[in-house]
């Protein structure tokens, strides 16, 4: 009896501990905690990079598509940016500030691939053509302190 509870502790144990290591993600302005399923959804593979003031969770799509979330020491999502031969699901990539998006005007000359958001807490560029597509989103209000707007590429 001992022997099979123990088993059930130690499986216990390696479950908790493999399921703490599962990365989460989160739209822009979400928390790193509450979401898991950017990666899954993208059906990409992950690199983390550690800086100074942010981290960085780059999912590598199948088709090629990079999509990069900053995170701030909070665990909040201050920006995500994005490159590749598509553009990734905004809806979710953006999450909450998608309806920004959506309902911002669009340009003149819809034939033009350039589009940008610029409003108080959330900003948008957008740019590319078939097959290279870039782009970059952030909460200005989010932004921890010492980084630059720059680093979002």
């Amino acid at each position: 009896m001992n022997s099979t509870r123990s088993r059930r502790w130690a499986l216990g144990a390696a479950l908790l501990i493999q399921a703490a290591a599962v990365p989460a993600f989160a739209a822009l302005g979400g928390n790193l905690s509450s979401v898991e399923d950017d990666q899954l959804k993208m059906k990409g593979t992950l690199r983390t990079t550690v800086a100074p003031a942010y981290t960085v969770h780059e999912i590598q799509t199948p088709a090629g598509t990079a999509v990069r979330e900053y995170v701030a020491p909070t665990g909040t999502v201050f920006a995500v940016a994005w490159r590749g031969p598509s553009v990734p699901d905004l809806r979710q990539t953006l999450g909450a500030y998608f309806k920004q998006y959506s309902d911002a005007p669009r340009p003149a000359h819809p034939n033009h691939e350039h589009f940008a958001v610029t409003q108080p807490n959330f900003v948008l560029q957008s740019s590319g053509h078939m097959r290279a597509y870039f782009g970059r989103a952030y909460d200005p209000q989010l932004l921890p302190q010492g980084v630059a707007i720059t680093d979002i590429k």
